[in-house]
């Protein structure tokens, strides 16, 4: 009977090992399916998926991307509330940024990286995103019809010598919106409506096109200066398109308001999903985004300034010179937005 005890307990012993090496075996795998960090971004970038890339070699995150406009992104959190899997978003322009804040899409998170490399202005008050890149709202002129000296602010846009010489896009276009918003919040909304009603006395042509359709307008004749983001330029010099490289090559560039507030910036940017179900991965993958490696290969292939001034611009935009940039907070932009459109609308642009 006793060595049948000693069987038994020699049995038993051997299944509880087995089991307990079963269990951390499931726990261990179970750990390693965690380690993805889920991206939903609207930038649409090849060299941001060199960057993913990266951060995938250096941490062993799996980086799963879902692409779609910010709108799409937006409403597809919306209807998959608690259950998203998003644990990042990734947009264009502060004012989408603050839309999703303001719908409750994204946490405050604490970094003290981040608190540190992004200048204020450039990240929520409430650190529910982030500023990544940096782009400007500047004109671009024809170098034949107009003297850099004619030039001075955005508020001088409205003057009669400007008349049917504007090329500008929509009204429904998020960078204009935020430009205006900027001007709401530095000028006032009586002010802000002035202007907006003369720009559109001054337009060359209904509004129409991207911002590279503006550049190659002014090329064509059609009018003699436009507003438009100065990464587009950078991005016109290094086109696959001969056209769009003669039509960069073609116009100047001015930066508004450097006597008095500076050029009006807006940003790419970042925040931590309401339900991230991987938040520290998800807060670890934007500090890699504001890192010095992936800063480079933003400006370098996508011709935006980096946030981090250890950071230097691709040669073709340093080449366009330092400039005063306006340090409004970026948070205004969002705070503004539905008086923009509303100003829009009264001003009648299109």
């Amino acid at each position: 009977m006793k060595k049948i005890f000693v069987g038994l307990f020699t049995i038993a012993l051997l299944t509880a090992c087995s089991n307990n090496d079963e269990n951390n075996n499931t726990k261990a795998q179970k750990n390693q399916k965690e380690q993805v960090v889920n991206v939903y971004t609207h930038r649409h970038y090849e060299p941001d998926q060199q960057i993913f890339k990266m951060f995938e070699e250096q941490t062993g995150i799996k980086v799963k991307v879902i692409n779609a406009s910010a709108d799409e992104l937006i409403q597809k959190m919306k209807m998959e509330g608690k259950h998203s899997p998003a644990d990042v978003l990734i947009t264009v322009d502060a004012g989408r940024l603050s839309r999703a804040k303001d719908q409750g899409l994204l946490q405050s998170i604490h970094s003290v990286i981040l608190e540190k490399a992004i200048p204020k202005h450039l990240q929520d008050v409430d650190n529910q995103w982030f500023g990544l890149t940096k782009r400007a709202r500047i004109i671009a002129y024809s170098l034949d019809r107009v003297k850099p000296e004619e030039l001075s602010t955005y508020e001088d846009l409205v003057s009669e010598k400007w008349k049917g010489r504007i090329l500008v896009r929509a009204s429904s276009n998020i960078y204009n919106q935020s430009l205006m918003a900027s001007i709401i919040a530095n000028d006032g909304e009586e002010n802000a409506k002035k202007w907006a009603e003369g720009i559109v006395a001054n337009m060359a042509r209904s509004p129409k096109g991207s911002d590279r359709d503006q550049v190659k307008a002014v090329v064509a004749g059609e009018g003699d200066l436009a507003i438009v983001n100065s990464y587009y330029i950078g991005k016109m010099l290094n086109s696959p398109d001969a056209e769009e490289v003669a039509s960069a090559k073609k116009i100047g560039l001015f930066f508004p308001n450097q006597e008095g507030r500076g050029t009006h910036i807006n940003v790419s940017g970042a925040g931590v999903a309401k339900y991230a179900p991987n938040k520290e991965n998800a807060i670890r993958f934007i500090e890699f985004l504001i890192g010095e490696e992936a800063q480079q290969i933003f400006t370098n292939a996508n011709y935006e300034y980096p946030i981090l001034k250890s950071v230097e611009p691709v040669q073709d935009i340093k080449a366009w010179g330092d400039f005063k940039e306006d340090t409004l907070g970026l948070n205004r932009l969002g705070e503004n937005n539905k008086k923009a459109v509303l100003i829009f609308d009264e001003a009648g642009w299109k």
